[in-house]
């Protein structure tokens, strides 16, 4: 028997995967560029990677990658946020100031949903836990820390109506663009994303060692699924 070669199946699967990896590094080089050739602070620097690399699940979706291509990145990612608090392999991700494993968290969250979703061609679920992590987190941060000027606390942690605000907002967009585009834009549609909103945002208000990197995603994406097979069936 001579030597079997690939099937177009399998470079198309090569070419998806080299495309999303492409995108994942374009993202972070854009990042590790500002952090060493700008003033921009380093919480905008890895904002730009916490909202940037979470679209990858939206190609990973279009391209039709294989839920167990997505589990083996994020574990890789995960490996790698593992390196980076050892070694500056990274600054523009861990240089923040603070004690945090939230890359690690982010990295597993979306191995996890990608991993799990996609493999039972569920892939909207995995999108919403990630994109409402990526926008309503990410923009939550950003706002709150330019223009929250109301407090507040939770459990020790300091938080502002600005931030908590947004969070909601673009969890409730995020979702009701993702269920809308699946299952028709109902009344129900939005009553869900309204579920998965207040939740995340709940969810995000504990944010020690950066564990909401984890518990957003995850709790966003069930409450989600959950919420589509009682009322949007």
């Amino acid at each position: 028997m001579g030597i079997e070669q690939n099937s177009p199946m399998d470079l198309s699967l090569w070419i998806a995967v080299g495309l999303a990896a492409t995108y994942l590094g374009a993202v972070v080089l854009t990042a590790e560029l500002l952090n060493r050739l700008s003033p921009s602070p380093a919480e905008v620097t890895r904002k730009i990677v916490h909202i940037g690399a979470g679209q990858v699940v939206l190609i990973a979706w279009w391209l039709g990658i294989p839920g167990w291509v997505g589990a083996i990145a994020g574990v890789f990612a995960a490996g790698i946020a593992v390196l980076s608090y050892r070694l500056p392999i990274l600054p523009s991700l861990e240089s923040v100031g603070r004690h945090s494993y939230g890359t690690l968290f982010y990295a597993l969250s979306i191995g996890l949903l990608v991993g799990g979703f996609f493999s039972v061609e569920l892939p909207v679920f995995a999108a919403i836990g990630i994109l409402v992590m990526a926008w309503g987190d990410g923009m939550a941060a950003l706002v709150g820390q330019r223009w929250g000027r109301h407090r507040y606390e939770v459990f020790g942690f300091r938080k502002s109506w600005e931030g908590t605000l947004t969070m909601v907002l673009a969890s409730f967009l995020v979702t009701v663009a993702l269920l809308g585009y699946t299952f028709g834009f109902t009344a129900t549609c939005f009553v869900v994303a309204g579920a998965v909103a207040i939740a995340s945002a709940g969810l995000e208000s504990f944010s020690r060692w950066g564990i909401d990197n984890l518990t957003v995603p995850m709790g966003s994406a069930l409450i989600a699924l959950v919420g589509s097979y009682l009322w949007l069936g």
